[in-house]
């Protein structure tokens, strides 16, 4: 089954997704952006969109509307957009509920979420991302899970308050350790050393916990409670209180786990 599809939003996730669905056999029909220019940007991916800052879509030809912006914009938009009879509005938050929909013209309503870091520029395979749909309406929800498909084999329904929790944990295992990695990569800097020299230990350390598991592949002086090298590394990190605190922290709760 294939879609004709409106994407509201010029961001990350449209930057990505736009191309992806029309490689997919859908049509893409619009790209809406409140700055017309970042909306031709999406157009120029794709093949035949029409680049637009205006809400009103009442006469648009797509059957699916995908708000692809920023969590805070969702209810504005939603709440402004003009959709036609019979249309489908989604959004691709992790985190905002269903419900945010509800007060949209659109006749559905659902959510397609894909769990993953999206950044422009960078190449992606979207046969590799997990997509969450939701819709309280079955029909619709097939339609969804049908156009996530099309994308990756990786679907799954997940209601609101579930996928809020996926959302947390995603942070935890994604932002937070981009973080991490941040900060080890500073602390290299700090001492003049080359952040290459980390590299394989940071690909052994993720390959072998997806391997066998998080807690198995636990190693360092946490879990070894080794507290004499904590207290050692505690004293190097006192030039930044912030760290310290950190290397405190997530110490502490290793050796409670």
């Amino acid at each position: 089954m294939k879609f004709k599809i409106a994407i509201l939003g010029a961001g990350n996730v449209a930057w990505h997704l736009a191309p992806a669905l029309e490689d997919a056999g859908h049509e893409i029909t619009e790209i809406y952006a409140r700055d017309l220019d970042k909306a031709d940007q999406i157009t120029e991916r794709v093949y035949s969109a029409e680049a637009t800052d205006d809400l009103d879509f009442s006469e648009s030809r797509a059957e699916i509307f995908i708000l692809a912006v920023k969590d805070s914009a969702i209810p504005e938009l939603a709440d402004e957009v003009i959709l036609p009879e019979g249309s489908i509005l989604v959004h691709t938050s992790g985190t905002m509920p269903l419900e945010m929909l509800g007060y949209s013209s659109a006749s559905y309503t659902g959510i397609l979420y894909p769990l993953q870091s999206f950044t422009r520029g960078k190449k992606l395979d979207m046969g590799d991302v997990p997509f969450l749909v939701e819709s309280d309406d079955e029909t619709t929800l097939q339609k969804l899970k049908k156009l996530a498909k099309s994308l990756s084999p990786l679907v799954y329904t997940v209601r609101s308050k579930d996928r809020k929790g996926v959302h947390v944990a995603a942070v935890f295992a994604s932002n937070f350790t981009n973080h991490m990695i941040r900060i080890a990569e500073e602390i290299m800097h700090r001492q003049g050393l080359d952040f290459e020299m980390l590299k394989p230990l940071i690909i052994e350390t993720i390959s072998k916990s997806l391997q066998i598991g998080a807690k198995n592949a636990q190693t360092g002086p946490a879990i070894r409670e080794d507290y004499e090298t904590l207290e050692d590394h505690h004293q190097f990190l006192n030039y930044n209180e912030a760290l310290a605190e950190i290397y405190k922290l997530v110490s502490q709760d290793i050796i409670d786990s």
